[in-house]
């Protein structure tokens, strides 16, 4: 059960302050802002978990500026997570570029990840992703790296790959994905926030269902880190419930 110091973190403002930011971005231009809330029973990215295992509630808002252009970014509670120094919460601020060409979709993105209640936790980073839909299904490659940072005590790139597919005559959506994180590392310390134990792969796959402005899914991700490595790197299950506008 989490404990009191869960319930008492102010991360609840940071929360709420995604509404003064912006979240990913997915409308196109002419769709105006989205906003989407979610609650799920633990956040894991990349198949690390940033919250210590305790449930979160996420915000996320996307502004449209140009055709294809998004200014976006999201917050999440961490209620003190230790992976990124006992912050409250973490704030994804930047902007997303997307461009449909026949088929495929392409998008480019910056993004700066912000820690409130931690000191020196920052970091940036750049990606690049394409996918192909067809039919019900789609497929995507993509890579994100962040360039030498002392935060994140070195550099790290992320490659992936994903497939989702609708389930016709129903509203759920299958889904997985593989990826892999690498860098160089010139403080250890810092580096295991992205890459305990060195370079790893993580997978996963989730379940989603939608209706309307609502969604609930599952979602089962894992990593080969080796559990003494990281005690929130392994195999879990999580539960979320979204709301979008």
């Amino acid at each position: 059960m989490p404990s009191t110091r869960f319930l008492s973190r102010p991360a609840w403002g940071a929360a709420v302050a995604v509404l003064l930011h912006a979240g990913p971005a997915a409308a196109q231009y002419a769709a105006g802002p989205s906003i989407d809330i979610e609650a799920a029973t633990e956040d894991r990215r990349r198949g690390l978990g940033w919250s210590d295992g305790h449930p979160v509630v996420r915000g996320s808002l996307s502004v449209p500026v140009a055709p294809g252009l998004s200014l976006d970014g999201a917050a999440t509670t961490l209620w003190g997570g230790d992976r990124h120094g006992d912050a409250d919460a973490a704030l994804d601020i930047g902007a997303t570029f997307v461009r449909q060409i026949g088929g495929w979709r392409l998008s480019a993105e910056g993004r700066y990840h912000l820690f409130p209640g931690a000191a020196h936790r920052g970091y940036g980073e750049v990606g690049v992703t394409g996918g192909f839909l067809l039919g019900p299904a789609s497929i995507d490659v993509g890579a994100h790296y962040a360039p030498r940072q002392s935060a994140i005590g070195g550099d790290n790139l992320y490659v992936s790959t994903g497939a989702a597919f609708a389930l016709p005559g129903t509203p759920l959506t299958l889904s997985a994905h593989l990826g892999r994180s690498t860098g160089n590392v010139h403080n250890q310390r810092f580096a295991a926030r992205l890459r305990p134990g060195g370079g790893y792969w993580d997978h996963g796959v989730a379940l989603d269902w939608y209706r309307g402005h609502w969604s609930l899914g599952l979602r089962y991700t894992d990593t080969d880190i080796v559990p003494a490595t990281d005690a929130h790197a392994g195999a879990t299950l999580i539960a979320t419930a979204g709301f979008s506008l």
